[in-house]
């Protein structure tokens, strides 16, 4: 089986050093790939495409990986026998291309090479004449065919040009710097991560966990998902990072409706730190303008203040229905859909056009050395070696909406969310703990009663269910009411 590879038309116009650099890159990516799933890959570039032969039985899945390659704008499927005659020839094409030019116009080009006793011509008139006796609603056109027939004889081999596959386009990975990817599972971060793949950036991960194992093993499972899929040619660090402390400093000492940038400011704080631990110049993030608050022009000059570390927002100017179509054509979407989104952390009213100055005034309430501890402390791994990490499982936690006298509510939101508005149920017992300091307190009730973890979303709540029956607490469950 043979495959002819063609580049992304942005590769041919560089100059002529920097295309046989990128072609040659490509023809490493191709070889780091495909010899994983097909031992007898073979790949060899040339100046203006790249040849890759592998194994007939294997034909299904080199193409699928081929589609996903960065660099390749399109890929010709190529069957190969040996030359014997006109008629064997004619016969061949006729089995193939009879049906795929039904009720159109099409034309034949033959490629020629080595020593043979017709011209190139001869071949495609004799073929051209047996497609058009055998299909009676085929008509032939030379100029602007709708359908081409392409041939190559090359000495005793016969090649015909079965099926054109699109591939992703860009540039092949690695042909432009490394970038150090804000991942959180969601749309917009799948997204960003892969649009900087696809432009040839080999793109490492960074997680800011602020949801406990369940939320990290999540995020585990989308990065492995994109870096096989799409950066499987070179290998890659995923950065785990505690955040829950930074968020608990944030929600004990920033001002309320500044909470949102001050966390975005924090996340780039330790990013830039942990890029410049691992010699990346640049940080990537799924931000869009106008998504959230945070994302206000305004906004996100102040959060951009706190680094000298480039930060690419390949999304910034996307709507939101575009980032789901690519998550859907990516294959990110499933997961982005069971992503939560944290309740509690961003307050109830965010200010939109943060001020310099008072950000910078309430972070002096911030215990800074704790951005640098909290990096300090961080996981690193192996993109490939999350394979084994994604297929961890979290137990599973009860959810109900009736309750009896023995059972104690725990409101995890935060102050400001609880005292705007309260639950209130009627010969309950409701207790206010913000999920940032349920993990300590937790251990100091009364281990005799059932506890029901509730925020209003479920998110928040399950998440912190699942920890604390991770730490060996069984009395437990998730309270989400039908109606209040």
């Amino acid at each position: 089986m043979k495959f002819i590879v063609k580049m992304h038309p942005e590769i041919s116009i560089k100059s002529r050093s920097v295309r046989l650099r990128f072609t040659k890159i490509l023809e490493s990516n191709i070889k780091n790939i495909l010899i994983k799933v097909d031992d007898e890959a073979w790949v060899k570039k040339s100046w203006d495409c790249i040849e890759v032969r592998g194994c007939e039985a294997k034909r299904d899945i080199l193409i699928e990986r081929l589609k996903c390659i960065p660099g390749i704008t399109h890929f010709i499927e190529v069957k190969e026998y040996e030359y014997t005659d006109f008629d064997t020839t004619a016969d061949l094409v006729c089995q193939l291309f009879s049906k795929s030019i039904e009720n159109k116009g099409f034309c034949v080009r033959v490629k020629r090479r080595g020593t043979h006793d017709f011209a190139s011509k001869d071949l495609e008139r004799y073929v051209g004449g047996a497609l058009n006796q055998n299909v009676e609603s085929a008509r032939v056109q030379l100029t602007k065919p709708e359908v081409t027939v392409k041939l190559e004889v090359a000495n005793q081999k016969l090649f015909l040009n079965i099926q054109q596959h699109v591939g992703l386009g860009g540039f092949p990975i690695a042909t432009q710097d490394a970038v150090l990817s804000l991942i959180s599972g969601g749309f917009d971060s799948g997204v960003s991560t892969y649009l900087m793949m696809r432009r040839g950036l080999k793109t490492h991960y960074i997680f800011f966990n602020l949801g406990g194992s369940a939320h990290e093993i999540g995020v585990k499972q989308v990065s492995h998902f994109l870096w096989q899929k799409y950066g499987e040619s070179h290998r890659v660090k995923f950065v785990a990072v505690d955040f829950q402390p930074v968020v608990a400093e944030i929600l004990e000492n920033i001002d309320s409706g500044l909470m949102g940038v001050v966390l975005k400011r924090m996340m780039v704080r330790a990013a830039s730190i942990a890029a410049e631990k691992l010699g990346i110049k640049a940080l990537v993030t799924g931000e869009a303008l106008g998504q959230v608050s945070s994302q206000t022009v305004t906004n996100l000059n102040v959060i951009d203040r706190v680094s000298e570390t480039l930060i690419v927002r390949p999304l910034v100017a996307m709507d939101k229905q575009d980032i789901i179509n690519i998550a859907r054509e990516i294959g990110t979407e499933d997961f982005a859909k069971t992503m939560p989104e944290y309740c509690g952390v961003i307050s109830q009213k965010p200010n939109v056009a943060a001020p310099l100055h008072k950000v910078e005034a309430t972070e002096a309430n911030f215990h800074m050395p704790l951005i640098e501890q909290v990096v300090n402390d961080a996981k690193i791994y192996d993109i490939k070696d999350l394979n084994i990490e994604a297929k961890d499982t979290v137990s599973e936690v009860e959810v109900i909406s009736e309750l009896n006298a023995n059972q104690v509510i725990i409101d995890v939101r935060s102050d400001e969310e609880e005292e705007s508005d309260p639950l209130e149920i009627a010969g309950q017992e409701i207790l206010h703990i913000p999920f940032f300091k349920i993990a300590n307190k937790y251990s100091e009730l009364d281990q005799s009663k059932e506890y029901l973890l509730y925020c209003k979303k479920g998110v928040m709540s399950k998440l912190q269910a699942l920890y604390l029956i991770e730490q060996g607490h069984k009395n437990v469950k998730v309270f989400q009411p039908q109606a209040l």
